[in-house]
């Protein structure tokens, strides 16, 4: 028996709230220290408001964020209620006089965690964090000029949010399909005193119109280098709104493959109708990443 060994606790039913600072690396040495300062501000104030005691919440620092869970025992209807409008109102405080405002991201999912000396581990924090990095929430706060965006695991919004409640509004969140590194999830987006968000037609959930491939192709999302099909280095794309034109630069880290043929009409390589961006949804093309 090997006595050096961790001893495995046992998993628990918790709330996993991961918290991330838009564009953290843009902030220097001097400027960071009072991110970090203003984020747990905002969280604590929101957690007293909210009448959620510091003694049941976990928390660990994360740099440019912070990983909360809070035990089964206070309900997640007041974390996703009370404490969100909290948040908000805190968060748009610290904000009121700043050049460039702090953006959270937050990420919530509920289910097995575990604690040993260093903090918590569980698929349950993996989703959480996942969230909140997505590229979805990413592109929500920036188009929306936002200082906050919640995303919801979907257990999460079939369990408690769905059936509303004092300060949650189910038709305030809209979802998406996420493609993470365990799989594809369907993830719900909410910007805290706003509509339900519009959602970028390639992340859309498949009951929605962005779940069909346009007609004679698909677009793939690849990160890496420039797919050219025929090594004439013209075949860089770039999305325009909902058009796609050629012979332009693609987006840093991010470029488009036509796969399929061509798709919709096109003049001098440039594509004058509407495409979708995302995954083929051809089950026999074989083009599915892990």
């Amino acid at each position: 028996m090997n006595h050096d060994a961790p001893e495995l606790t046992e998993a628990h039913y918790e709330l996993v709230i991961s918290v991330d600072a838009r564009r953290s690396g843009a902030y220097d040495d001097v400027d960071k220290p009072r991110m970090r300062a203003r984020i747990y501000r905002v969280l604590q104030t929101a957690f007293t408001h909210a009448k959620v005691a510091r003694d049941a919440v976990h928390l660990e620092d994360r740099g440019d964020g912070v990983l909360v869970s809070v035990p089964g025992r206070i309900a997640a209807s007041r974390l996703l209620g009370l404490w969100l409008v909290e948040v908000h109102e805190k968060l748009r405080d610290e904000n009121r006089d700043l050049a460039v405002p702090l953006g959270l991201r937050i990420g919530m999912h509920v289910g097995p965690v575990r604690r040993d000396g260093q903090g918590i581990s569980g698929r349950a924090v993996d989703l959480a964090c996942r969230l909140a990095d997505s590229s979805v929430a990413r592109r929500l706060l920036d188009a929306e000029k936002a200082d906050l965006v919640l995303v919801t695991s979907q257990s999460l919004y079939e369990d408690v949010v769905s059936a509303g409640g004092k300060f949650i509004e189910p038709a305030h969140y809209a979802p998406a399909r996420l493609e993470l590194k365990e799989g594809e999830v369907t993830a719900w987006f909410h910007l805290p005193g706003r509509p339900a968000p519009e959602i970028p037609e390639a992340a859309q959930a498949p009951s929605s119109a962005a779940g069909s491939a346009p007609a004679g192709g698909a677009y793939q999302e690849e990160r890496g280098e420039a797919f050219d099909d025929e090594g004439d280095g013209d075949e860089a794309y770039q999305v325009v709104g909902d058009t796609m034109s050629g012979h332009r630069p693609a987006r840093p880290g991010i470029t488009y493959q036509v796969r399929d043929g061509d798709v919709n009409h096109n003049h001098d390589n440039t594509y004058l109708g509407n495409v979708h961006i995302g995954r083929t949804t051809d089950p026999g093309a074989g083009n599915r990443k892990g």
